[in-house]
């Protein structure tokens, strides 16, 4: 199949597949050039890739000893990585039936958190927020209509709605005022950071033990991320007796793998 050339610069060219590859790395770190104008940017920074290519090899920099030496620290660390990455690669995987093993041991521990369902109204004031709730309480206005018109938090479009939480999700004003709520109940103003808030709770589900398939893949990855350390650490230790390590003077320090 042949790749297409999209540009020229001098005796180099820009080939689609340069293209797709360096939009699919961008796109691994949340950005998203796979629009005509994001691939056409794509072409004009490979351009400007090949002119410095060009223009180092014009000027013989990859005999220069500062590039002789940096290319030396890049072989270094990535033959560090591969060395890592074919370690690891042979820790095996870990099975259902293992997943399920340790769910019989543990699963008294593993449990759902407590988690609800609240809407708020955020204002700048504890005044407004105070007559809002009268408002409320008095029946004159809705909650979700009040969140509507007031609130300054974006999910004023949502009624207030904030969706489902755990602990720990929101400021500690904020938890503390909505778990120790009942469903339906209004409370406030609670103060934050963020101002004075209207808290509804709308939903509370307590604690309850998790299903092993709610659980499963959780488990499998804790299992072999235990796995690969347990298996870089007895590499470690190998490679300490066929080389020794001295430290003159020096304190160990631990560091978990």
């Amino acid at each position: 199949m042949n790749d297409r050339i999209l540009a020229t610069v001098g005796t180099l060219s820009v080939t689609e597949s340069e293209v797709n590859e360096l939009s699919a790395a961008l796109a691994s770190r949340g950005q998203n050039y796979n629009t005509p104008e994001g691939r056409n940017a794509i072409v004009e920074q490979l351009i400007n890739n090949k002119l410095l290519l060009l223009d180092a090899r014009k000027n013989l920099y990859e005999h220069t000893p500062e590039f002789k030496a940096q290319l030396e620290k890049v072989k270094e660390d990535m033959l560090v990585n591969f060395s890592m990455a074919k370690t690891l690669g042979a820790v095996k995987p870990v099975s259902d039936a293992d997943a399920k093993e340790y769910y019989e041991k543990n699963h008294d521990t593993l449990v759902s958190g407590d988690t609800v369902n609240a809407s708020h109204i955020l204002v700048d004031s504890a005044e407004k927020a105070q007559s809002l709730l009268d408002e409320i309480r008095a029946g004159s206005v809705s909650f979700e209509d009040a969140a509507r018109k007031h609130s300054t938090c974006p999910s004023s479009e949502n009624g207030g709605n904030l969706g489902e939480f755990t602990r720990g999700q929101m400021v500690p004003e904020f938890d503390a005022a909505v778990f120790t709520m009942e469903e339906g109940e209004i409370k406030g103003p609670v103060k934050t950071q963020f101002g004075y808030h209207l808290i509804k709770l709308n939903t509370k589900k307590t604690s309850k033990p998790l299903t092993f398939e709610e659980i499963k893949e959780q488990i499998k990855a804790l299992l072999q991320k235990e796995r690969e350390q347990q298996a870089l650490r007895s590499k470690i230790n190998q490679l300490k007796i066929l080389y020794p390590v001295s430290r003159p003077g020096a304190q160990t320090a631990h560091f978990t793998l």
